[in-house]
């Protein structure tokens, strides 16, 4: 009996024993196992840090753009290249580059604009030379179909009818357009009337006119 119990207190302390160990074990950490889910999972970033890295990275960009203009229109615009030959190759403030720039294509229109009007005055030219060379042959023509017109002289008294006429006829468009305020008022309506009254079509009609009119008197 003594037996019996004696090994029944050593198997109620055993299993006591067990059971305290089950549960200090189950109360500590798996370290085996955190450390090797750490080193499987890789590292999740943030949606702040998401949002951070896109935002340098759009901000370099952004820079990265500016510099290459500016570094462009230094290379395009000849106004850009500075050398002070004391200091050497001088690198241009943004500000400058930028005012150096709108000088340039100001520079440019202004060529712009004075290359048209010179275009302008020379197809005025081609103009005027094209009626020459169609009255001329026009001249030729005729003459050869009626030789014996040329045997036909005119006095000087038809010339001179001839010339007052267009002259007269030029007179009534001068009179009409000049300003004789000032001298100043003048020069510039001469200028502005020979523009307007003086065309290579207007003088070939006013021209013509005289022509059939001294052409009816006479015959």
């Amino acid at each position: 009996a003594a037996l019996f119990v004696e090994n029944a207190r050593k198997g109620h302390i055993v299993s006591r024993a067990n059971s305290i160990g089950s549960t200090s074990a189950s109360s500590v950490p798996n370290t085996d196992d955190e450390d090797s889910d750490y080193h499987q999972e890789p590292y999740k970033e943030s949606y702040k840090d998401q949002r951070r890295r896109a935002h340098t990275q759009a901000e370099r960009k952004r820079r990265d753009a500016i510099k290459k203009g500016y570094d462009d229109l230094q290379a395009i615009v000849p106004t850009c290249e500075q050398q002070d030959f004391s200091i050497g190759s001088q690198k241009l403030s943004k500000a400058i580059v930028l005012q150096k720039t709108i000088d340039y294509i100001q520079f440019l229109h202004k060529e712009k604009k004075k290359q048209e009007e010179e275009v302008s005055t020379l197809r005025k030219d081609v103009m005027a030379l094209k009626i020459m060379k169609v009255n001329y042959e026009q001249i030729v023509k005729a003459h050869q179909d009626n030789p014996s017109e040329g045997k036909d002289q005119v006095s000087d008294e038809i010339k001179f009818n001839v010339f007052q006429g267009i002259m007269d006829s030029l007179f009534q468009s001068f009179n009409a357009s000049i300003s004789v305020t000032s001298f100043q008022e003048l020069s510039a309506c001469v200028f502005s009337w020979i523009e307007e009254h003086c065309k290579p079509q207007t003088l070939r009609d006013i021209v013509i006119g005289v022509l059939h009119q001294l052409k009816s008197q006479r015959y």
